[in-house]
């Protein structure tokens, strides 16, 4: 019998693993922020580094007998500098809204104006909504998605930045199905004499592998996590110029954080290596190539997709037009009793509560990890509208759930 140490000493949470294990092979998680790491990256996270402090950076720690553990993070941060090709890379941050807090911990100060994407378009809680720490401490402004087409609308983000005269612009998002014009909103941070602050949280790994552009060498700072598209480790990290080395490293510690979660670091290391293989760029191509072949069946189907389709990993559905009296949560509800994972999400000029909002976003990388082709999704799409169109059929739900077994026996995560 295979030795298993966290059974003999916690079976109850032996159990609750195993159940984890199950349930992600079961069912088809499609939340846009999550993925399958491989093997050797949960290795590496569930290592004895766990056991090591390490405050400082490498050759510079607080404490001795962290030899090692610089070795992992200068690995990490040197990967990183290949991936993106950033100057300067903090790979530290336990999230990336804590990458995104040493931004502004480094270069503004309290009552500074920020001026971000609403979240109901698209934007970020971290980005200045009024129940996180941003909008405490600094003045926020929010610039919108355009409500007829779904795309930014650069031009009004730029006069919002000439009339508001913000210190920050804030790019990069978490619901918003296009490419995105960096240099353009680089244009009204320079106009307006602020900053700019790239999140390319959902899409590291599209950015790590050229399927998007980069915002590195146009933003001031890139920030990111490093456990979505890209794959790695969780966690975050902070892209940078030389200029502002310093003090993003000092805003990280002591400023933010004590010290770092070295395993996952080493996460962020494997993940990172895997990434710069040619393996790995096909990979990010095939979660694009489903992610257009999701949006199109769902279009097939009469479901309307913001800004009519995708460039990114996700789909942003609004019910409203289609399916006016079915709420977002009914549908994940639903779908989630079938064997989908997915989230209900606010789509732009929302009028529902966020907790219950009129739409739902569905993503591919994880579905690609798994090896999913655009047949698949295309299948994957027709039960998710089979679902739309009836959330309370028990015998739909049961058809569903069927051919979800069928689709995860096809293409399990772990052998």
């Amino acid at each position: 019998m295979e030795h298993d140490p966290v059974r003999e000493v916690d079976p109850e949470v032996a159990d609750a693993l195993e159940s984890e294990i199950a349930r992600q092979q079961d069912t088809l998680a499609m939340i846009a922020s999550e993925n399958h790491v491989s093997e050797a990256v949960m290795d590496a996270q569930g290592s004895a580094l766990t056991n090591k402090y390490a405050e400082g950076y490498p050759g510079k720690r607080y404490y001795g007998g962290c030899e090692h553990a610089d070795t992992v993070e200068q690995l990490a941060i040197d990967r990183a500098k290949e991936l993106w090709g950033a100057e300067h890379v903090n790979v530290q941050p336990h999230s990336g809204s804590q990458a995104n807090m040493a931004v502004y911990i480094a270069a503004l100060e309290p009552g500074d104006k920020i001026l971000s994407l609403r979240l109901t378009h698209g934007g970020h809680l971290s980005h200045g909504h009024s129940a996180n720490f941003v909008g405490d401490h600094f003045e926020v402004e929010h610039y919108e998605s355009d409500p007829e087409t779904g795309y930014l609308d650069y031009e009004a983000l730029y006069e919002h930045a000439q009339e508001f005269d913000p210190d920050m612009i804030i790019s990069g998002y978490s619901a918003y199905p296009r490419e995105v014009e960096w240099d353009r909103i680089q244009r009204a941070a320079a106009a307006a004499d602020a900053l700019h602050l790239a999140d390319i949280a959902h899409i590291t790994g599209l950015v790590a592998a050229d399927e998007h552009e980069t915002p590195v060498g146009t933003a001031d700072f890139v920030t990111g996590s490093t456990h979505k598209t890209i794959r790695a480790g969780r966690g975050g990290m902070v892209m940078c110029g030389e200029e502002w080395a310093e003090a993003i490293d000092k805003a990280v510690i002591p400023g933010m954080q004590g010290g770092p979660l070295m395993h996952n670091i080493a996460g962020k290391a494997v993940g990172f290596k895997e990434a710069l293989t040619p393996e790995f760029e096909e990979y990010a191509s095939r979660v694009v190539v489903n992610a257009e072949a999701l949006a199109e069946r769902l279009q097939d189907r009469g479901l309307e997709l913001v800004s009519g389709g995708t460039d990114t990993h996700l789909v942003l559905i609004d019910l409203r037009p289609s399916h006016p009296d079915t709420t977002g949560k009914d549908v994940e509800e639903a779908l989630q009793n079938a064997g989908i994972v997915l989230n209900a999400n606010t789509v732009p000029g929302e009028t529902r509560s966020p907790f219950n909002p009129s739409g739902i976003r569905a993503g591919t990388p994880a579905l690609t990890t798994r090896g999913f082709t655009a047949s698949d999704c295309r299948t994957v799409a027709d039960l998710i509208a089979d679902v739309v169109d009836a959330p309370e059929d028990e015998d739909v739900l049961a058809a569903v759930a069927e051919t979800v077994g069928e689709l995860t026996d096809k293409h399990p995560i772990y052998e």
